[in-house]
């Protein structure tokens, strides 16, 4: 099983000391993805050349722009995008709309926008494919999360039918439970709220979680797994399973919401320090996620296409 032993990339000027480059070879898959596979989870950064980082980010990764994520796709065998605004671009969503622009009605965008953002700003977004902003609650990426400001932003953003994409670590989610529920718009949540994968999948703490999902209809991306795991990459009897530990809370997850689930590569892995994933196995994961074909389909195409493009699916 191929894993990357790719160094971090501190030789590039400015770049976030240890920072890790995308893998450089991702492997094939051999789960064959359905027609019409979505990615709704992933980025674009930079190229910096052209599209700045913001001065205040948290970190300065290397370029990794649309047409590798074009690339990457292809290999994969992904027809659809949904890019996710980096916060080391902060506001400034020119790098993806740029992106979702030039893939011609086949990639949708998510924003970061500020309380006193424009009308016309909005509607521009909204014109270019932007169906959404994302609130980013994860202390060591952002300075602070005003709630009083976000629920702004939501009601600006509700007649338009985006929603809200919502990053917090599992810990914080009693925090900001109360205020999830005061917001006027659909949530997705990043990750699965981050659990604890050492804990029991069926314990309390997942529980509430799950409660708190189904309470508010949300959505559920059962992505990075390679965030998640303490098992690693490590393959398993030789096959290609990795992040096993991961497993039993994206099955409860598709258990409880299945048609309420999305999933994404996380591509270009941002803020990983101790591997960088195979975007392929990363897609080999789902066979062990999931049981059939037809669960597959919804989960990457009938699902996302319900949420990123009704239009085509009403």
């Amino acid at each position: 099983m191929p894993t990357d032993t790719t160094p971090p990339d501190s030789a590039l000027p400015g770049v976030t000391p240890g920072w890790l480059a995308p893998h450089p070879a991702p492997s094939t898959p051999a789960l064959d993805l359905p027609v019409g596979a979505v990615d709704a989870h992933c980025h674009v950064f930079g190229p910096a050349a052209t599209f700045p980082f913001a001065p205040e980010r948290k970190y300065t990764p290397c370029d990794a722009g649309k047409e590798d994520l074009q690339a990457l796709h292809d290999r994969l065998g992904i027809s659809r995008r949904v890019v996710v605004q980096a916060t080391c671009h902060g506001a400034d969503n020119r790098a993806m709309v740029d992106a979702v622009r030039s893939a011609a009605g086949r990639t949708r965008g998510v924003a970061t926008v500020r309380p006193d953002v424009a009308d016309a700003e909005l509607t521009a977004l909204h014109e270019a494919g932007v169906r959404g902003v994302r609130f980013n609650f994860v202390r060591r990426l952002v300075d602070a999360s005003p709630t009083d400001a976000l629920a702004r932003i939501a009601a600006r953003i509700a007649p338009l039918g985006w929603h809200v994409v919502v990053y917090f670590e599992a810990a914080d989610l009693a925090d900001l439970a109360d205020f999830f529920g005061t917001l006027p718009v659909p949530l997705v949540i990043d990750h699965m709220g981050r659990p604890d994968v050492t804990r029991d999948p069926d314990g309390p703490e997942f529980a509430r979680f799950l409660r708190f999902a189904d309470q508010h209809r949300s959505w559920v991306k059962i992505s990075c797994p390679e965030r998640l795991s303490v098992t690693g990459p490590a393959a398993v009897d030789g096959q290609r399973r990795a992040y096993t530990d991961v497993v039993p809370f994206a099955r409860k997850v598709l258990a409880e919401f299945g048609d309420r689930t999305l999933w994404g590569t996380d591509w270009p892995h941002p803020n990983l320090t101790d591997h960088m994933p195979d975007d392929g196995l990363l897609v080999d994961h789902l066979a062990h996620v999931t049981d059939t074909a037809e669960q597959r389909r919804q989960l990457l195409v009938d699902n996302p296409m319900a949420l990123y493009w009704p239009e085509e699916t009403a």
